[in-house]
């Protein structure tokens, strides 16, 4: 088989994550399905809108299967179009041990975290959380068991203090890059599979909104991480007065400010930690729009602010 082979693909895929992935296929190769969950409500508005992966297969003219699972039907439309491979990416549900051999290459995916850490649900996040330097996506065959199969690529992206939409967006476009390549030397045959120590393994399980409550209690560099880490789903809060507020930009600083306590003043607002200060850069109060710390410090007023977990 020639390695500038033009595969039959089924991709499967739902957030802006997979998307990068969907626009390399459908450039080299022939994306013949693209597989994805329904609309759902999303946005400021509540509105029904499709997923990212649903809207790029239709900019790209592809056509699409929208399922919250993957049953005999989804088999059966993958066998009509005779797919060389399925190509998977943040999907959102599991494929069944039947499913896996659908397609003669099998079914290959975009892990974001070089494997076997980071198995689960939310790699990226969790990296950040935990003060990795490094995020990075792995190139893996699909098995029985979570994210557990070979890989045949690793890649990484520094971390430092990008914000974790920013580490996904570079992921998603590395990952991209990576799958068309394994594409290539599974076609030239040249690609070498490593099996998962799964004595080292490790899980990222998706982040519950209480995690990302800031805390007097923690140090600062532990909130300025939940800040970093910080997206739509589950998002950094604190409360200040007794009124909710969402932490979009933070940093660690060297002010002297008791934990629980609030500095605030010219322009400037920093909160006390347990080991130091929080200076915070950018919030959405509940109810307001996002703005700068400048423009929300000019409305607090008393010298005995404090603050505590939202």
């Amino acid at each position: 088989m020639s390695a500038n082979k033009r595969l039959r693909v089924a991709f499967m895929g739902t957030p802006e994550f997979a998307v990068p992935s969907v626009r390399a296929l459908a450039g080299r190769h022939e994306v013949v399905l693209v597989v994805t969950r329904p609309d759902a409500v999303r946005g400021r508005g509540r509105r029904l809108m499709p997923s990212p992966v649903k809207a790029a297969a239709l900019e790209l003219g592809l056509p699409v299967l929208e399922t919250s699972r993957v049953d005999e039907e989804t088999m059966r439309r993958v066998e009509e179009e005779h797919a060389d491979v399925v190509c998977v990416a943040a999907y959102g549900a599991l494929l069944p041990d039947d499913f896996l051999a659908v397609a003669p290459l099998g079914c290959v995916n975009v892990h974001a975290s070089l494997l076997p850490r980071g198995r689960g649900a939310a790699p990226i996040q969790r990296a950040v959380l935990e003060g990795d330097e490094v995020a990075g996506v792995s190139i893996m065959r699909i098995v029985h068991d979570l994210d557990a199969g070979p890989f045949c690529r690793q890649a990484t992206v520094g971390i430092g203090e990008k914000p974790c939409a920013q580490v996904m967006a570079e992921l998603a476009e590395l990952g991209a890059r990576e799958l068309c390549t394994a594409l290539e030397d599974m076609v030239a045959g040249t690609v070498t599979w490593t099996e998962q120590d799964d004595s080292r393994a490790t899980y990222a399980a998706k982040v519950q909104k209480a995690e990302m409550q800031l805390d007097p209690q923690d140090t600062a560099l532990e909130n300025r991480r939940r800040v970093q880490a910080s997206l739509d789903a589950a998002p950094a809060r604190m409360a200040l007065a007794g009124r909710g507020l969402r932490v979009l930009d933070a940093r660690v600083s060297d002010a002297a400010v008791a934990p629980g306590a609030v500095l605030a003043g010219k322009g400037r607002v920093h909160i006390g930690c347990a080991d130091g200060a929080l200076e915070l850069l950018r919030v959405k109060p509940d109810g307001k729009r996002e703005m700068a710390v400048s423009a929300w410090a000019s409305g607090l007023r008393g010298d005995a602010l404090v603050w505590e977990r939202a």
